[in-house]
């Protein structure tokens, strides 16, 4: 018989209501958090961009500029978390058989950490690879975005499988 493990507490709710958390009492650490995504391509969409027959330029460069700026805009967009000082962005958008390769390295030295920042560089730049190819096919699927690593924080270390 499996016992059921306790639920963590939810920190962004308070009776109900949504917060931003108050992060002023946590020590500031360095963090770190990576990311990866995937956008896979239809042959039609590969066939466009191994070619370079894209009238908008580069997906892969343009991926990695807005990966960067997705990492910065993370507090715009996702409504409870909090602006960071952003120290480095590492964007590494690779081409590959299964498709585009997107991963994003997220650093600062604060009171919370970076994986949200880190996920949304992901989704962003994988965004942009779509919208960029989207004229040689609507088929073009983002597929398993996650958090691959983190560290700093009162939560420790995290790595994936």
């Amino acid at each position: 018989m499996r016992v059921a493990a306790e639920a963590p507490e939810l920190t962004h709710f308070t009776d109900g209501q949504p917060r931003m958390v108050d992060v002023s009492a946590k020590v500031s650490t360095a963090r770190t958090a990576t990311a990866e995504g995937w956008v896979v391509l239809p042959p039609e969409a590969r066939a466009a961009l191994d070619g370079g027959h894209n009238r908008k330029g580069d997906p892969l460069t343009v991926a990695r500029l807005a990966g960067i700026q997705g990492a910065k805009r993370t507090s715009d967009v996702v409504l409870l978390c909090h602006p960071l000082p952003i120290q480095g962005v590492e964007m590494d958008v690779q081409l590959l058989e299964r498709g585009v390769r997107v991963q994003a390295t997220v650093r600062t030295s604060g009171q919370t950490g970076v994986e949200m920042e880190a996920l949304t560089a992901v989704t962003v730049a994988a965004l942009n690879v779509y919208d960029m190819l989207k004229a040689a096919s609507k088929a073009i699927r983002i597929e398993d975005v996650r958090l691959l690593s983190k560290s700093g924080g009162k939560s420790g270390d995290y790595q994936a499988e």
